[in-house]
């Protein structure tokens, strides 16, 4: 048996983010209004945990808007979705709830923005992950995508020409960096942001484990392979040097990583439950780790609203629109 460590830091801020939270709330208010089946376009968030627990109380998860059947009710995952999958539901007559994080929504009015104004967009991103799916959607015919300095070097765009940039809210800042040094260096007419364009919850996660790496021996992320921001997480505290590892739950800890270390950090990404770290907390503890300790980086208050055909609903039917916005799986 492995040894065990002495101390656990618990990172502050982790787990859900406010986005997170409403999208999962959004779901299950439209269960408690509407009634089963409530169809979700995509995974409402990236966590196998979270999507299997809505899918019991009777969400049924879909990739394409068009496998919804007419007039049913439809929510829009918080990653954001592309303009023809709004006109696509609208044809089919769905009740369309949408629960595109906010501060994904704010990257498409600037991607529009841009478009309108005729410029060049460059959007850092990963290919394929479904927000910068969402995102190319709003401006397909102006939008270049980029992950890296050497893909800035590949964009078939002018020095001169009028190029602003945009970034997929989940990446790090450490990790956009470069490109967007890149980026100012090719194009004298580079036009920035007003406010980036990484999420508060995004950079405070990062931030808390950044602090978590310098005064742990080993650092535990709990979150989905499918979740970016999670597997970022782990990104940052490697490059402080520090051992990490991505865990969906307690079952997928290896005890050999455990080997001589003395303090083990856990954190947690934006889409994960707080029981699932709790769970992993009691592994610990039940053999025989004595300190438990918080490592609070910052305080987060940030509350989104229930969009509008929802909270009009709810009044309907009867259900307070509040409710304990504390989610586990």
């Amino acid at each position: 048996m492995a040894s065990v460590p002495t101390t656990l830091l618990l990172a502050a801020p982790r787990g859900f983010c406010a986005g997170v939270d409403r999208a999962v709330l959004i779901v299950e208010r439209a269960l408690d209004a509407y009634g089963a089946p409530v169809y979700v376009r995509h995974e409402i968030v990236h966590n196998t945990h979270v999507v299997e627990d809505l899918r019991r109380k009777g969400a049924v998860f879909v990739e394409d808007e068009n496998e919804v059947p007419e007039g049913a009710v439809i929510v829009f995952s918080a990653h954001g979705s592309p303009p023809e999958a709004f006109e696509n539901s609208r044809r089919l007559e769905h009740t369309l709830v949408d629960a595109t994080c906010p501060l994904v929504t704010k990257v498409h009015h600037e991607a529009r923005r841009y478009a309108r104004d005729g410029l060049d967009i460059v959007l850092i991103g990963h290919d394929g992950h479904q927000e910068v799916v969402g995102t190319m959607g709003q401006a397909p015919r102006s939008i270049n995508l980029v992950e890296t300095p050497e893909d800035v070097d590949m964009l078939p765009l002018a020095q001169d020409a009028e190029v602003a940039y945009i970034t997929q809210t989940t990446l790090s800042m450490d990790e956009t960096a470069s490109v967007v040094d890149r980026l100012g260096e090719r194009f004298e007419n580079l036009r920035r942001p007003k406010h980036g364009d990484i999420c508060y919850a995004t950079q405070n996660r990062q931030d808390a484990i950044k602090e978590l790496a310098e005064q742990s021996d080993l650092v535990l992320v709990v979150g989905s392979e499918t979740s970016s921001n999670s597997k970022r997480m782990v990104e940052v505290a490697r490059a402080h040097g520090t051992p990490a590892h991505l865990v969906d739950d307690v079952s997928e800890l290896d005890e050999a990583w455990l080997d001589g270390i003395d303090t083990v950090g856990i954190s947690s990404g934006a889409s994960a439950p707080e029981l699932l770290v709790e769970e992993l907390v009691l592994w610990f503890t039940s053999r025989g780790t004595e300190r438990v300790r918080t490592v609070m980086v910052v305080e987060e208050d940030v509350e989104f609203a229930m969009p509008s055909v929802l909270a009009r609903k709810l009044a309907e039917v009867g259900e307070p629109l509040d409710e304990d916005h504390s989610r586990s799986a």
